[in-house]
């Protein structure tokens, strides 16, 4: 952590846990007896209730969007970049949520935990979830905060999927709904990469089916590759040749199949790093869970009837260079919601960062953001 805390930081947070004994019912038919979800929040609950957001994470990240939990903790929060005092989502206004999702390996119930029937980790026997399952489980999380109606549900990528769940499963409990470089379903493009990454783990030889905790070991050459083509379709070609281009890391080639290209060390470093600190078993689940999502297909392929009892105001934000979700998917999105005559407002941004361009400090991103922000606002009466 800096020596320092920046002023438009939210400073040391801590996490916290809420259990729930009561059932859990998912849409695979299968029941949750109990779960545990873990949780951050910034700023303060004015005394009307009105100025709470939920942020919603989306496939690898969690619960902990902004802040430091340690004085040596290097990196803040996942959304460091967008709250904070003054920020786009700024904790001097907002009180400001974000849960970890039921099957995630950050805090809440997922593969890693304990099944309370077996005594033994669920491993490949925790249920597959979908976003609507997780919505549910956001709904019964507000009622045990006592926040009756969300100012803003904000998501980027799959968070944006569930802040679409959210207007769609509970209109009235929404206000605005800010949905951020994702899609109203995956393309089949993007199931493909999805089911490569899924081979890549369940052909490891240290898989064991799911069981690889209980024979002490972890598949992470399938997990290592999986990170490294999941974190090809995040970039764009212009933010892989501006930070890499051709660059050989040692000044020549090798002739070998090792590490020649600049590119391919950091691949490998991300691919790494990742092993240790995410769980095969939860990336299997996550990107299930989004090829799951599609609200449409309840409604005869018709996205303009799924969100049919949608009362929430929209904001929709695209970025250029962004090929995993590209903007065409987010003018569908648009497209549905003004069909029905919807409160819609819509942003592209220029931007070279592909889809990692929601996490980064993009000066027309942020702008736009905060102008949507303050409309919120507005209507919280904060």
């Amino acid at each position: 952590m800096p020596e320092t805390i920046p002023k438009d930081s939210v400073g040391l947070v801590q996490p916290h846990f809420m259990h729930f004994d009561e059932p859990l019912s998912l849409d695979s038919g299968r029941v949750l007896p109990s779960y545990d979800l873990i949780y951050e929040t910034y700023g303060t609950l004015n005394p009307a209730g009105t100025n709470a957001i939920l942020l919603c994470h989306a496939l690898s990240s969690d619960h902990h969007a902004a802040g430091y939990h340690s004085t040596e903790e290097r990196k803040p929060g996942w959304w460091e970049t967008c709250v904070g005092p003054g920020k786009c989502i700024d904790t001097n206004r907002f009180f400001v949520v974000c849960s970890n999702n039921l099957g995630s390996c950050k805090g809440s119930t997922g593969p890693v935990s304990v099944n309370p029937e077996t005594g033994k980790v669920f491993g490949p026997d925790f249920p597959l979830v979908t976003v609507k399952d997780w919505v549910k489980s956001q709904a019964i999380f507000s009622d045990r905060l006592g926040i009756k109606k969300w100012a803003a549900v904000v998501g980027g990528s799959l968070g944006g999927m569930q802040a679409m769940q959210w207007t769609i499963d509970y209109p009235d409990r929404i206000q605005h709904a800010i949905v951020i470089a994702s899609a109203a379903k995956l393309s089949a493009q993007n199931i493909a990469f999805n089911e490569v990454a899924r081979q890549a783990i369940l052909t490891d030889p240290d898989f064991h089916e799911g069981h690889y905790q209980a024979n002490n070991t972890l598949p992470r050459r399938g997990l290592m590759i999986a990170r490294m083509l999941g974190h090809i379709t995040y970039l764009s070609d212009d933010a892989m040749r501006a930070k890499f281009g051709r660059e050989l890391r040692e000044g020549k080639v090798n002739y070998n199949f090792d590490v020649d290209f600049q590119v391919e060390s950091y691949l490998r470093y991300q691919g790494m790093s990742f092993v240790d600190r995410f769980d095969a078993n939860t990336y299997l689940l996550m990107t299930k869970t989004l090829d799951y999502f599609d609200p449409a297909r309840e409604c005869d392929d018709d996205l303009s009837a799924a969100f049919k009892h949608a009362l929430a105001s929209f904001f929709v934000l695209s970025f250029t260079s962004d090929w995993r979700f590209a903007p065409q998917r987010s003018k569908e999105i648009v497209k549905a919601l003004l069909d029905d005559d919807k409160d819609v407002s819509y942003v592209e941004v220029e931007a070279n960062h592909g889809h990692d361009a929601f996490l980064m400090p993009i000066p027309r991103y942020l702008e736009a953001f905060s102008l949507y922000m303050e409309r919120v606002a507005k209507d919280a009466c904060v």
